[in-house]
């Protein structure tokens, strides 16, 4: 049987579970947190009061940070293409006559994710504290150029891709949440760490799918994961830019940013990957063949050269300037 067909059978097996993931992981609208319950009320009377707090908070933070929830603001804004990509994983199988259980998790995923950017845009308009139109320039090409994470259609990777990049958006809102709390900044602390909450139900989620899968096909998920870790993590915006430039650039410059802040690390990968070998327990999995004994290998040795590598890296301290904020010094 060909790989893609043995792949389409695991998804259908996996698929009477996924209403229970649904109901584990997602929590309905009418239920979870929404963007207003966090941003002023226009329709109270102390509307410009609360605006005038977010605006004199907002000071207290410096030109890395706000480069960095500007970058985390667009990577959540680019929700239409994270979506498109994974309905068209196969197994998802959007075109069925009657909806299934793939899809209803997506577009359920999806739901929840959008709120992220919607609460975060709104505070970023109201900070004052940045040039929304270069935001929303950057935020146009990146849902225009798309993005390629190297995972084709395989819901294996794709699977491995969204364990790992959800704990990686939960560190970094996390870690930026701290920052604005410790400066003051109650209310963006407590957005980030809600939104850090999110993530991580998400993150437990996705690692389910992949454990689901270890349970079905060992072999082929440990070489599709091996696979992906080969190829390397990218992070979901790393086409991102800003006007005039080239496909990338404001992403590298970012992700200096980010790692000298100490928001998102090179460490942070390795822990992460760490944990997802932890977690799905590769050490004890059983009956593999050749090729995924030498991918279990591969996947089980690699945070630790990883490491030696990290620890031989130097952090660049040079100040990019970006279109998106206007310098009013270092945080």
């Amino acid at each position: 049987m060909s790989t893609k067909n043995i792949r389409l059978e695991v998804m259908q097996a996996i698929e009477p579970k996924v209403a229970g993931f649904i109901d584990s992981f997602l929590i309905p609208a009418d239920q979870i947190w929404q963007p207003s319950d966090f941003l002023p009320d226009s329709q109270s009377e102390n509307f410009y009061d609360d605006l005038e707090k977010i605006r004199e908070e907002a000071k207290e933070l410096g030109y890395d940070f706000w480069v960095t929830l500007v970058a985390d603001t667009i990577t959540e804004e680019a929700l239409p293409t994270y979506e498109s990509w994974l309905m068209d994983v196969e197994g998802i199988n959007q075109h069925s006559e009657e909806s299934t259980g793939w899809s209803k998790w997506v577009r359920a995923w999806t739901a929840e994710e959008n709120r992220h950017g919607d609460v975060l845009n709104k505070f970023l308009y109201l900070s004052g504290r940045v040039n929304m139109r270069e935001v929303e320039i950057s935020t146009q090409h990146l849902i225009n150029d798309g993005f390629d994470i190297g995972t084709d259609r395989d819901p294996y990777k794709n699977f491995v891709y969204t364990s790992f990049q959800e704990l990686a958006t939960n560190i970094s809102h996390k870690r930026v949440g701290v920052m604005a709390k410790k400066k003051g900044n109650t209310l963006l602390g407590k957005m980030c760490a809600i939104i850090a909450g999110d993530e991580m139900r998400h993150h437990l989620a996705y690692k389910e799918f992949v454990q689901a899968i270890f349970g079905q096909d060992p072999n082929g998920m440990m070489l599709a994961y091996a696979d992906i870790m080969k190829r390397k993590i990218v992070m979901p915006a790393h086409f991102l830019r800003e006007s005039g430039e080239s496909i990338g650039v404001a992403f590298e410059n970012f992700s200096n940013v980010a790692q000298r802040l100490g928001v998102y690390t090179s460490q942070d990968y390795i822990d992460i990957f760490n944990k997802l070998n932890d977690s799905w327990g590769l050490e004890t999995i059983r009956g593999l063949n050749d090729e995924a004994e030498k991918a279990r290998d591969y996947l089980l040795s690699m945070p630790a050269r990883l490491q030696r590598i990290a620890e031989r890296m130097k952090i660049r301290e040079d100040s990019t300037r970006f279109k998106w904020v206007e310098a009013n010094g270092m945080l």
